[in-house]
């Protein structure tokens, strides 16, 4: 039921060949006011044709449009304005989300293809901060959409265990470490020893000559650095593995840099074969000026790769393994340049498929104004955030509500998926500025809120003893109040598709607080569970609503809990 499609339909009966289908369907709008219509369409761009005043136009066309489908047809001004039945359209959005459940909204649209996720990606050695929330979350959230519109997502997590920081750490264990601190602690023991580097070699630059030396023999495995280099991977791992379990996050592949270690000399031989690979100052690099891209440095002078040969590789070994549809990284947008050089290289490569990338940049979250920086030891760390978020949701439960069961469980699925919102809810691209005590509240533009809001449904649903039946029923409703909800409820497919299109998850985030909104006003204006002919429909419009909620969290991989 495609109401836009069915008005376009019957506007284009009556309009003939004076403007397309497809022109009819984009120019159709959704007013502001609700009592300017459920969708209107500007006539303007009749007026050359018809060479009439476009009030004129709105009212001889609308006494000529079938009324069939419409409560009533109003000119205004330069548009016409069309009311849907309200009744009948309740009826079917209510059966169709009450028959469907948490199916409502999936389509196929992907036909099954894979679609690859590069995301969360944090370097060994470093823990895991409020910097990589986003890419984590946007990653995770993109690979739920994925999946509702029919794609089969790939979540990989390129994890950063290959590089010149491993010859720093190197260096700077073995001139300030100490064994028995780094097992005792660590990730915040191996963090303090990155930052003490950055200063010293501020002072001595000697130290980075030291460090690209010892990543060579890294490279070249040699049996210290690469015992050094194991020890420091698995302690990170384990660490970063509390953290994806607190975000109930899970990944197909942790297949990260140096995984690619003996994939990348195809590529430099593949590189030659094709006469790409050119020498500069003793480098490799690939030219890359028809592209209006600043060369790509393919291999130092000394022989070391980068990180765009080990890209490349994981890129054509992604291809070749999964065959994906698309491939797109999760990665902020500082390493926009990066990406145009990937797929420039590919392009050069002659693989047709370098147009399946996509870098799906995202903006900074800053703690007062000011950049999150590891190297400068500016960190907060993900794991005490959450912890901290869990902490004061408990508060709160303790306070208004003492006697909940599971608190320890609902305090945990709240107070996660308050960060976790905080940051969907932003625009991709927008920096925002991190404030645990805005982010928990219950009221206002909240995870909680929308929670909260879900669990109120639930509250309402025990409490009449309403179960969805598995037959259809009449669910006509016809109240301005319920109208909203159901109209929202209505849009919930179409801003799947459009969350995904756009690789924006804010489109779900968004959706669902003007769902949750809705249906408070609703509720506070409509006696829900009073005896009449209606209260079985009103009944399944807080099912439905509940549904709506549950799933559009889900789809921002956050819980929603029954009872709060």
């Amino acid at each position: 039921m495609n109401f836009k499609e069915m008005i376009a339909k019957d506007l284009a009966a009556v309009l003939g060949e004076q403007l397309s289908y497809e022109d009819i369907l984009n120019l159709i709008e959704k007013p502001k006011a609700s009592d300017h219509g459920d969708y209107s369409f500007p006539v303007f761009s009749l007026s050359k044709i018809q060479r009439k005043a476009p009030n004129m136009i709105a009212e001889e066309l609308s006494k000529d449009i079938d009324t069939t489908n419409y409560e009533q047809i109003i000119p205004m001004g330069g548009y016409i304005n069309f009311f849907l039945k309200k009744s009948e359209v309740s009826n079917a959005v209510l059966n169709d989300v009450v028959s469907k459940k948490n199916h409502y909204g999936d389509s196929t649209l992907g036909q099954g293809k894979n679609v690859v996720i590069d995301m969360s990606s944090p370097n060994i050695a470093k823990p895991m901060s409020m910097g990589h929330l986003r890419s984590t979350v946007i990653g995770n959230s993109l690979a739920e959409l994925a999946d509702k519109v029919g794609y089969t997502p790939v979540k990989i997590n390129h994890v950063g265990d290959w590089g010149t920081q491993f010859g720093k750490l190197i260096v700077a264990y073995k001139k300030w470490g100490d064994e028995a601190k780094v097992k005792e602690n660590p990730i915040s023991e191996l963090l303090a020893l990155y930052v003490h580097f950055h200063e010293e070699a501020e002072k001595y630059p000697e130290l980075d000559d030291q460090a690209r030396e010892w990543f060579k023999k890294l490279e070249d495995g040699d049996t210290e650095a690469i015992e050094l280099w194991t020890w420091f991977r698995e302690e990170s791992l384990k660490e970063f593995q509390k953290v994806y379990d607190m975000l109930g996050i899970e990944f197909d592949s942790y297949n990260g840099e140096a995984f690619y270690n003996d994939k990348m000399q195809p590529v430099i031989d593949s590189l030659l074969e094709k006469e790409l690979l050119v020498s500069d100052d003793g480098a490799d690099i690939v030219n890359l000026e028809k592209y209006d891209l600043n060369p790509a440095l393919i291999r130092k002078s000394d022989g070391a790769t980068l990180y765009i040969t080990r890209d490349l590789a994981a890129a054509m070994y992604r291809k070749e393994n999964y065959d994906f549809d698309e491939s797109i990284y999760v990665v902020g947008n500082e390493q926009s340049i990066h990406f145009k050089q990937l797929k420039a290289v590919l392009k050069e490569m002659g693989y047709e498929w370098s147009d399946d990338i996509k870098h799906i940049p995202f903006g900074l979250i800053t703690s007062n104004g000011k950049k999150l920086s590891t190297r400068k030891g500016n960190v907060i760390l993900l794991e005490e955030v959450l912890n901290e978020a869990i902490n004061a949701t408990q508060n709160i439960i303790n306070e208004k509500n003492p006697t909940l069961e599971n608190k320890e469980e609902v305090a945990h699925q709240v107070g996660v998926g308050a960060v976790v919102f905080h940051d969907l809810k932003n625009d991709r691209l927008n920096n925002f500025d991190f404030n645990l005590d805005h982010i928990i509240q219950f009221e206002g533009e909240t995870g909680p809120y929308v929670q909260y809001t879900r669990s109120r449904c639930e509250s309402i649903l025990r409490k009449a003893d309403w179960i969805a039946p598995t037959s259809e029923a009449n669910y006509s409703l016809s109240d301005d109040e319920s109208w909203e909800v159901v109209k929202a409820l209505y849009n919930f497919p179409a801003k799947v598709q459009e969350a995904y299109r756009k690789y924006e998850p804010s489109v779900v985030a968004k959706y669902v607080i003007d769902l949750a909104q809705k249906f408070n006003k609703y509720y506070s204006k409509t006696k829900i569970l009073e005896d009449n002919s209606q209260k079985d429909a009103r009944l399944a419009l807080v099912y439905s609503v509940s549904v709506v909620l549950k799933e559009g969290l889900r789809l921002l991989g956050i819980q929603s809990p029954d009872n709060m």
